[in-house]
C-alpha cells in the first residue's frame, strides 16, 4: 500500500475518531442532566440508596432512605408537599425541587463533577439533610380537619417570617405505595396528585374583600366612618348583584358592611376604585405574578383588562367574575395585613445541610402594597368579622382572632367555602387560609377548621 493511501486511511480514522469523541462529549456532558433524569436510566435503579433525609422543623422524619427503600413516616399527611421518589415515575414535591441536594452521588450533574468528587478526599461522606418549616402538630390538625371533606386545601404561615407551618391537600395518597398505585392516581377524577394548596385555582369570594377594603382605604375612596346602604341588590349594567342567600344588610358603616359581608356595598366600593387603580393595586400586591416558593405554584388568574365592564369590576369587589387564586395566594394576602402591610416571601425549606455545609434560608419580603396604617384599619375590620359578623365560628377563648369568610360561587356545583384569618389580632404570629370545594357557607365550614388550626399553632413554643 502506498504512503498516500495510508495517509488517506489515517485521515478517515482520525475523522471517525473525532466524530466518536464529539458524540461522547455531547452525550456524557451536554445531555447528562436529561439522561440522568430519565426514568429509563439504569443508574436510577438505586436512586433511593444514600438519598438525603427530609425532616420537620423539630426534627421529625418526613422522608428517609432505609436501604433501597424510600420511607415516608407521615404517609398521606404531606404526600403532595414532600412528594415521592420512584425509579419508574421520577420525583415530585420537595423530593423533586430539592433533588440536587438529596440525590446520592451517582446522580451528580455531570461526569466531570463525579470525577472531581472522587479526588476530593476531604469531602464529607454524610448524607444531606433538608430541614423544613413544617410544624407537625399544626400539620396534623390541618390535614385531619380538611380530610372531613372530599376536596380541600389549606396553608398556615408565620406572617413575620414567611415560614409555612403547615400545607395540606385532600384527597391525598400514601407515597409509600406510589409504585403500586400510581396508575390509579393519574386516572382518579378527584386528582389526589394535585397540591390544591399551591396549585388549585378558585374564585376567592368574599375573602377578597380584604384587598378591596385595603385598596379603598389606601386611596381615600372610603374611611372607617363611611356608611353604605344595602337593599339586597345592586344593578350594574346587565348584572344584578345580590348578597348571599338574598340577605340585605341595610345601612351600615364600613366595619358593618365588611363584618356582614355585603356584596352590594363592596360592589359599589370597587366601582369607586375604578379599573385602572384596581389593576395597579393588584400589581402592587403581586397578585397574578409567579410566587417564588420551594414547590411549584400556580399564579392567580386576573380578568382581561380589555374586556372589563362595570359589572365585572363590581363583582371583583367581592372576589368573583374572572378571578382565580390559590390558597397560598390568599394566605399571603392575609399575612400582608397581619405583618403591617408587608408581604412575606413564603419558604418551606428552613435549612439545607449537605456535605457538612449548613445553609439557612433568609427571610425576605415580596412587596409592601399598603401602609402600616391601612393594614391596621383592615385588621380592625377583620376582627369585627369574628366578633359579631360571619366568622364567629373562628373565635378562640382569650385570643383575638381577625378573619374573613368567603362563599365563592362557581359553575361546578355548590359554592366553595373559604376562610382566612390571623391571630393574635394585636400581635399576629400565625395566618391561615382554608378552602373546601363545593361545601357551601364559609363561616360554617371553613371557619371552624381555621379555629382548630390557630389554636394548635399558637401553642407551639417557637412562635
Amino acid at each position: 500500500m502506498s504512503s498516500r493511501a495510508i495517509a488517506r486511511l489515517a485521515t478517515v480514522f482520525i475523522v471517525l475518531f473525532a466524530i466518536l469523541a464529539a458524540a461522547q462529549i455531547y452525550v456524557q456532558v451536554l445531555m447528562s442532566r436529561s439522561l440522568l433524569a430519565s426514568t429509563y436510566n439504569p443508574f436510577r435503579a438505586d436512586v433511593v440508596r444514600g438519598r438525603g433525609t427530609i425532616v420537620s422543623s423539630s426534627g421529625t422524619v418526613l422522608a428517609e432512605s432505609v436501604g433501597a427503600k424510600r420511607v415516608y413516616p407521615q404517609g398521606p399527611e404531606l404526600a403532595q408537599t414532600i412528594g415521592y421518589v420512584s425509579q419508574r415515575y421520577g420525583e415530585s414535591g420537595l423530593e423533586a425541587s430539592m433533588n440536587g441536594f438529596l440525590a446520592p452521588p451517582v446522580l451528580a450533574p455531570n461526569p466531570i463533577a463525579q470525577l472531581r468528587s472522587i479526588f476530593q478526599t476531604t469531602k464529607s461522606s454524610g448524607e444531606s439533610r433538608i430541614v423544613t418549616t413544617i410544624d407537625m402538630p399544626t400539620q396534623r390538625v390541618l390535614f385531619a380537619d380538611l380530610s372531613q371533606y372530599a376536596r380541600a386545601g389549606g396553608v398556615v404561615i408565620n406572617p413575620a417570617t414567611g415560614e409555612v407551618l403547615a400545607l395540606a391537600s385532600v384527597p391525598s395518597f400514601d407515597p409509600n405505595e406510589v409504585e403500586r398505585i400510581f396508575s390509579g392516581l393519574t386516572t382518579d377524577t378527584q386528582s389526589p396528585l394535585l397540591n390544591r394548596a399551591t396549585y388549585g385555582l378558585y374564585p376567592p369570594g368574599s375573602t377578597f374583600k380584604i384587598f378591596t377594603a385595603a385598596t379603598a382605604l389606601e386611596d381615600g375612596v372610603v374611611t372607617l366612618q363611611s356608611t353604605f346602604v344595602d337593599p339586597g341588590y345592586l344593578r350594574v349594567g346587565k348584572f344584578t348583584i345580590h348578597d348571599n342567600e338574598g340577605e340585605a344588610t341595610g345601612r351600615r358603616s364600613l366595619a358593618g358592611a365588611f363584618a356582614l359581608s355585603s356584596n352590594v356595598d363592596f360592589g359599589q366600593i370597587a366601582l369607586e376604585i375604578g379599573v385602572d387603580r384596581w389593576f395597579a393595586a393588584a400589581a402592587q400586591w403581586r397578585i397574578g405574578d409567579a410566587i417564588p416558593f420551594d414547590l411549584p405554584t400556580e399564579s392567580a388568574r386576573l380578568p382581561s383588562r380589555q374586556e372589563m365592564t362595570p359589572g365585572i369590576l363590581a363583582q371583583l369587589g367581592f372576589g368573583q367574575a374572572d378571578l382565580l387564586v390559590t390558597p397560598l395566594q390568599m394566605a399571603l394576602v392575609c399575612a400582608t395585613i397581619a405583618a403591617g402591610g408587608t408581604t412575606p416571601q413564603p419558604i418551606l425549606v428552613r435549612e439545607i445541610d449537605t456535605n457538612g455545609h449548613r445553609v439557612e434560608t433568609p427571610h425576605e419580603t415580596l412587596a409592601q402594597p399598603v401602609t402600616t396604617q391601612t393594614a391596621a384599619q383592615v385588621a380592625t375590620l377583620m376582627r369585627a368579622v369574628v366578633q359579631y359578623g360571619t366568622g364567629t365560628a373562628a373565635a378562640l377563648p382569650n385570643v383575638a382572632v381577625a378573619g374573613k369568610t368567603g362563599t365563592a360561587t362557581n359553575p361546578a356545583g355548590r359554592a366553595d367555602a373559604w376562610f382566612v384569618a390571623f391571630a393574635p389580632a394585636q400581635a399576629p404570629r400565625v395566618a391561615v387560609a382554608i378552602v373546601v370545594e363545593n361545601a357551601g357557607y364559609g363561616g360554617s365550614v371553613a371557619a371552624p377548621i381555621a379555629r382548630d388550626v390557630l389554636r394548635v399553632a399558637l401553642t407551639q413554643g417557637r412562635r
